[in-house]
């Protein structure tokens, strides 16, 4: 039975919001949580940056996580398990979905043990619900339209504000996956995303959104003046190539644009174990297979937090990433970037981050042995112009950054 209690689920580490206390606070839905050991930069980055932009307007934020104390710990926020969607078919998230909006508004109630008892509860306590950043609202994630959408439809039954921010649209969706996204954004207060595409695609459903940088494109500030080296963070989505072909090509591109720029070359993973003894899994194993191939030398920054690898990147001479995040944090710094891209979803979000710094740089990966060779005698050559053209650029995404957040802090305070 769902009641005005506090729950035993909501882990609490330096907020000062409690269900039924005093003080109201923002729902922050990302996806965050290291489970096994293993930290995923860029979602981890996009949740930090709108909890810390929403802590300096004095607004408390509740973050849902898939490992609640462990996320508690690391943001200092309140925080409560995700809804309980996953391995659900699309009929049982209907049904779900129906079950918990029913339940926040009263006219239902969850079984005692239900993991959404405390979003239940944190969502009657709160100001509104906030939609964090991301790149899943897709067709090929569709536990997160469900999350997303259950959520924000749980705030509108109790009459709260829902804002969606920093979103990648995307671009495989199906039709009741269009509608579920085309209705989130659509009701919601203040709606953003991220990439041109993003904007035509909800321009096309007559939803008014604000196009602009991604939420974390300013975490952690400008780097440092002097940059060296090369910064590579690759992920193992190659969209069905041949892994081995496609690894020996990584290590001949590495290796030819560590002749170009120079040293070091350290490999980042930003999905990888927090452990640096660990076993390198995800980015770090593939990391591995490639260095094995180079003929430069080549070291390893572990994983870390998302402030260590946004300052990496700054640190560098050239990033070269297949990964979404280290170009966020590089491009704002003006550091020459090569985007590579494995599909449709790869191309749409590398191109738009790195064309709204004036640089949009990638190459597929069927041409690693030959434009994305160019692409990096390219950047190397206009490294002083990047920089340039970024300078000129900041004042006016930095300003348009605050005033977002400025508005969504005015909406969910409310």
């Amino acid at each position: 039975m769902v009641t005005g209690e506090p729950d035993a689920q909501v882990a609490w580490r330096g907020s000062s919001h409690r269900p039924g206390g005093c003080c109201m606070s923002v729902i922050v839905i990302g996806d965050i949580g290291v489970i096994d050991g293993m930290m995923h930069i860029g979602d981890e980055a996009m949740f930090e940056a709108a909890a810390a932009e929403l802590a300096a307007r004095g607004v408390d934020v509740v973050g849902v996580s898939s490992v609640p104390d462990e996320s508690a710990e690391r943001y200092g926020v309140g925080t409560v398990p995700r809804l309980g969607f996953a391995g659900l078919d699309r009929d049982a998230a209907a049904a779900r979905s129906e079950l918990l909006v029913a339940a926040a508004s009263g006219r239902a109630a969850l079984a005692a043990d239900d993991p959404a008892t405390a979003v239940v509860e944190a969502v009657r306590a709160a100001s509104g619900v906030l939609v964090a950043g991301g790149g899943n609202l897709a067709s090929r994630w569709p536990v997160h339209i469900h999350e997303r959408g259950t959520l924000a439809a749980m705030a509108r039954s109790l009459g709260l504000p829902v804002v969606v921010s920093g979103q990648t649209l995307g671009p495989d969706l199906i039709e009741t996956d269009a509608a579920a996204v085309r209705e989130l954004l659509g009701t919601a207060a203040l709606a953003a995303v991220r990439e041109p595409t993003s904007a035509a695609l909800a321009a096309s459903w007559g939803v008014p959104v604000r196009l602009g940088v991604d939420d974390a494109s300013f975490l952690g500030g400008d780097g440092p003046d002097e940059r060296s080296g090369i910064v590579v963070s690759v992920s193992g989505w190659f969209d069905h190539r041949p892994p081995a072909e496609v690894e020996a090509s990584l290590a001949r591109l590495i290796d030819h644009a560590a002749g170009v720029v120079g040293g070091p070359v350290r490999f980042h993973a930003h999905f990888g174990p927090l452990d640096p003894a660990a076993e390198p899994r995800g980015d770090a194993a593939l990391h591995e297979r490639i260095r094995a191939h180079l003929t430069v030398p080549s070291e390893v920054v572990p994983t870390g937090d998302s402030l260590h690898s946004a300052a990496l990147a700054r640190s560098a001479a050239l990033v070269i990433t297949s990964r979404y995040h280290p170009a966020v944090f590089a491009a704002p710094a003006g550091v020459p970037t090569l985007g590579l891209v494995a599909d449709a979803y790869t191309q749409i979000k590398l191109s738009g981050v790195l064309g709204h710094w004036g640089e949009p740089a990638t190459a597929t990966l069927d041409e690693l042995d030959a434009r994305a060779r160019t692409l990096v005698d390219d950047l190397d050559a206009a490294r002083s112009r990047i920089r340039d053209e970024t300078d000129a650029r900041r004042p006016a995404h930095r300003a348009a950054y605050t005033a977002w957040w400025d508005d969504v802090a005015a909406v969910l305070a409310r």
